[in-house]
């Protein structure tokens, strides 16, 4: 694994993690709003009024943070298929859900393992770059560490 002082994007060029609120040093929560920052932002929970602004690509796939069936799991899967194909063309990607820990955890862990790395080591950087709480949700860390495409089909053989 990199070192733990580097910065995010120079280990993963592009990608960005977030909610929709921060807390700044003052210690109240400020809206996260996104204009024309990114070139790509996927919601995974959407609030009126925390863009993007008009023209910029944007893909909504709302899912809770909890169980998610074959249907959500195919649009986690599709969302870091896009998300890493961006980051090929060199495009700035935000995956984003309400505190930015465990929904746009699981789509960020996602295009890292697509990228080559485990799943260990993408829980592992996303926590140390994000926060320790990111990917607190223990069924998302069990989602990964099983890989998505296989909890899907377990899934779609359940329902």
């Amino acid at each position: 694994m990199p070192a733990p002082d580097r910065p995010w994007d120079e280990i993963v060029p592009g990608l960005w993690m977030g909610g929709h609120e921060f807390g700044p040093a003052a210690g109240r929560l400020e809206f996260a709003v996104v204009r024309d920052e990114f070139d790509l932002v996927q919601t995974l929970l959407r609030l009126p009024g925390h863009g993007p602004d008009e023209g910029v690509e944007h893909h909504v796939w709302p899912i809770p943070d909890g169980p998610l069936d074959g249907t959500q799991l195919a649009g986690v899967i599709r969302l870091a298929r896009a998300a890493s194909e961006a980051l090929d063309g060199g495009r700035k990607v935000l995956v984003r859900c309400y505190h930015g820990y465990n929904r746009s955890g699981l789509v960020v862990a996602h295009t890292l393992m697509r990228r080559g790395r485990s799943a260990e080591d993408a829980i592992r950087l996303i926590r140390s770059r994000r926060s320790p709480w990111a990917l607190h949700n223990d069924l998302f860390v069990a989602y990964l560490r099983a890989g998505l495409p296989t909890v899907r089909q377990l899934e779609e053989l359940a329902e």
